[in-house]
């Protein structure tokens, strides 16, 4: 039982090390290749001493080392549920499912006026009726009008990221939904200020508009 039992700490001992390596931690915050650090004063004892206190001994050395190995396992999970979760609520992807990129971030000539004037978002045109996606897991802060947006979905993420998804001509969910990413959320319309059919989409970061392209451009 206790050579099954040791097997088992070096299976935990790969398990570890492998996760470290998978989750591209720092191997020097996880180290499971080491014994546990132990100490404080010892009593010599009589050298005559049984072969049970030896298998007394080394049981208890290796539930020393178990319970070692299972809290840094413990760790190890929170801290990639935690790593799970943060990647979940960013924002990657297309809110579309299909489409092109009709108008990029920054300043162009205003469609209606042709004034220059800054343009907070990405434009992805497409069919009427096609879907809209949200493009992490979070929860609806707006659905419905809008002053310029139409019909508008607002996603806060939870991590200072907060996405917007405007001009739809149907609206699937509603506010205080939890959705997840790549969820359908709208169907592509024109509502609000829009020159044709297509989806007006922004992100925000604690407050600010930022350029989504660096999102976009990462897929899940």
């Amino acid at each position: 039982r206790l050579a099954e039992l040791t097997a088992a700490s070096t299976r935990l001992d790969a398990l570890g090390e492998r996760l470290v390596r998978l989750g591209q931690l720092d191997p020097e915050e996880f180290v499971f290749n080491q014994q546990p650090p132990v100490g404080g004063p010892e009593r010599n004892i009589n050298e005559n001493h049984s072969d049970m206190m030896d298998l007394s001994g080394s049981i208890s050395r290796l539930s020393e080392v178990l319970h070692s190995q299972y809290a840094r396992l413990d760790a190890l999970q929170l801290l990639l549920l935690d790593r799970n979760l943060e990647y979940e609520r960013t924002p990657a992807g297309w809110p579309v499912s299909s489409g092109w990129i009709s108008s990029r971030f920054g300043e162009r000539n205003d469609p209606f006026t042709g004034v220059r004037a800054q343009h907070d978002g990405l434009d992805f045109a497409g069919t009427r009726g096609s879907e809209v996606l949200g493009v992490a897991s979070g929860v609806v802060i707006w659905s419905g009008l809008k002053y310029g947006y139409g019909k508008l979905v607002e996603i806060d993420h939870g991590n200072g990221y907060i996405t917007r998804y405007a001009h739809n001509d149907e609206l699937l969910v509603k506010a205080g939904d939890g959705i997840s990413a790549g969820q359908k959320i709208a169907k592509m319309g024109a509502t609000g200020r829009p020159s044709a059919p297509h989806v007006h989409f922004e992100v925000l970061y604690q407050g600010k508009a930022v350029n989504p392209n660096q999102f976009v451009n990462n897929m899940r």
